[in-house]
């Protein structure tokens, strides 16, 4: 199974994921945050249809985060199912992200 990235460009930026985050996906998403953040727009990763994130998404996730914080804009995760949660907590990333 594959990652889906579906881009919804206004006021604010909605990047719809569905799918594995994986190692073979990872690169996909890294491609479109280096595309979105520098628009310095709110972004909002919807995950809601994301099946799996392993370590290579985690650092994805990561570098978003740390290069939206640095031009200034934000980024809030929303609709994590109970898997990637837990996910989130047992790495620390529900300190560090944004999760509504």
């Amino acid at each position: 199974m594959s990652l889906n990235i579906e881009k919804k460009i206004d006021e604010e930026i909605c990047v719809i994921l569905t799918g594995r985050l994986d190692t073979s996906s990872s690169p996909d998403l890294e491609k479109e945050f280096d595309k979105l953040i520098p628009l310095k727009k709110p972004m909002t990763v919807d995950m809601k249809g994301l099946d799996y994130i392993s370590s290579a998404g985690l650092r994805v996730i990561l570098m978003a985060q740390k290069n939206v914080n640095a031009n200034g804009s934000s980024l809030k995760f929303v609709n994590a199912n109970d898997i990637i949660m837990d996910i989130f907590e047992m790495t620390g990333f529900i300190d560090i992200l944004t999760i509504e």
